[in-house]
């Protein structure tokens, strides 16, 4: 392997290929394991550790700056830091890349930021007989006092059998953000129901047409903020075993919504990350369902819509007038530090920095998972008057109020979105058109997993 020297920066090129994935489809479903062994300090079987070489992160763009500024707070930790898409959008890529280190027995890097929660599934688990990439992290690594100040619930999708895998860097949760002023020019009332919403949208295509109340045009709009956010048990894990069910009723009325919207023209399958999103809707954007996030990807980036302080409102968020009070969530980056690192000491300094330190609230864009930096960030974010609203008590009702019926297996939901119905709609046809085809594809990808899917 080459030499790593500290500051060194390289983009990793995305692996693939059917060889990996029949790979991974042989490990999908075997016992989690990461070479459990209690006479080891940090509770797993680790390298021979060597303290003064250098820890290898992988980033992607946006994590980035946080990562150089562990650098320059920490001159005493070598760090190696590549960047790489971070999973996003369900590509596979950090799976992949781990897979062909497993094969050749070397190359891992000491830490990793995915922004798919679901990759505990795969990294928790051997690999055709090799130690699980992801180092549990409350048997001995990192310390239990410090676990216990992420905010309740947050490592849950990273927790296999009360074992630890993975940190979380940021809550998702959705609300609705809306344009105060357009919503005061207009006279309308702030949706808190999704009826409220699809009410609304009749109202908005027949009154003022050419304004939209959001997008589904991103992979992880409509499964996310819709289907998520509306009880719809369409992605579901329990055990080895896969279930989807469109014919639920709340996935039923989901699906009608999301067509209903539009059909009407008020949801869009234009990317909010698109170049013409700005130009055609900066104006035009009365409201959108969406992650805490967009707080500093959308509204106050002057890459984006970066609207003037007073025009955007966080309101509730959206659930069914006759459903339990809860909301989807989109992302929430996961850090995992990895079992066959040999400075695992860098590894918890790096872990505990990145999620926890003044530095993590400066430079997030959403709500940090680590309780006191998430209330140093809504504190900054209330006292920036900024937005509108009870940005405060919105944003965290909304993180307590995640719907957990929503599974974590060991792939992305947002890949057979992205392959059968972002085609389908952009082309005019209705979700309900194709959801027999979402479901196959999604099926047809669990068994590949090594998942039962259930009938």
């Amino acid at each position: 392997m080459p030499q790593h020297f500290p500051g060194a920066r390289r983009r990793l090129a995305l692996a693939g290929g059917l060889a990996v994935v029949s790979a991974l489809a042989l490990s999908a479903c075997s016992p989690a394991s990461s070479g459990n062994d209690s006479s080891s300090p940090y509770g797993f079987t680790a390298a021979e550790q060597d303290p003064s070489s250098a820890i290898t992160v992988w980033v992607d763009s946006s994590r980035e700056p946080l990562a150089q500024a562990f650098e320059k707070a920490n001159p005493d930790v070598k760090l190696n830091i590549e960047t790489y898409d971070g999973g996003s959008g369900g590509s596979g890529s950090f799976q992949q890349k781990i897979a062909l280190f497993d094969q050749s027995g070397e190359g891992w890097p000491d830490v990793v930021f995915s922004t798919q929660q679901n990759d505990t599934s795969w990294a928790s688990k051997e690999n055709n007989g090799v130690q699980a990439f992801a180092a549990p992290l409350n048997k001995g690594l990192m310390d239990q006092s410090f676990l216990d100040g992420f905010t309740t619930g947050a490592l849950g999708p990273m927790t296999v059998d009360d074992t630890v895998y993975g940190l979380r860097n940021d809550l998702a949760p959705v609300v609705f953000w809306y344009n105060k002023t357009l919503f005061d020019q207009f006279g309308y009332t702030i949706p808190t129901t999704w009826e409220d919403y699809k009410t609304l949208s009749d109202k908005v295509a027949a009154e003022h047409p050419g304004y939209i109340l959001g997008s589904v045009g991103d992979s992880f709009q409509a499964p996310y903020v819709y289907y998520w956010g509306g009880e719809a048990p369409i992605f579901q894990a329990s055990g080895d075993t896969f279930t989807s069910n469109f014919s639920d009723p709340n996935s039923e009325k989901v699906t009608d919504l999301i067509d209903h919207m539009l059909a009407n023209k008020t949801l869009v399958t234009d990317s909010v990350f698109g170049a013409d999103f700005v130009t055609k809707y900066k104006d035009k954007l009365l409201g959108i369902p969406g992650p805490a996030w967009y707080s500093g990807a959308l509204f106050q980036n002057d890459k984006s819509l970066n609207y003037t302080a007073g025009t955007v409102g966080v309101g509730q968020a959206l659930s069914w007038s006759d459903g339990e009070k809860v909301t989807g969530n989109v992302g929430g980056g996961v850090w995992y530090g990895s079992s066959h690192s040999k400075n695992l000491d860098a590894v918890k300094k790096f872990l505990t920095y990145v999620t926890s330190s003044d530095d993590a609230v400066k430079l997030a864009s959403g709500l940090p998972a680590y309780q006191s930096a998430a209330d140093a960030w809504l504190k900054e974010q209330a006292a920036s008057n900024f937005y509108v609203g009870d940005f405060q008590k919105n944003i965290s009702g909304a993180a307590s109020s995640v719907w957990q019926g929503w599974g974590y297996p060991s792939f992305s939901i947002e890949a057979a979105f992205s392959k059968v119905v972002l085609p389908a709609i952009t082309a005019g046809k209705t979700v309900a058109s194709v959801t027999d085809a979402w479901k196959t594809e999604m099926d047809n990808q669990a068994q590949v997993q090594g998942y039962t899917v259930a009938k």
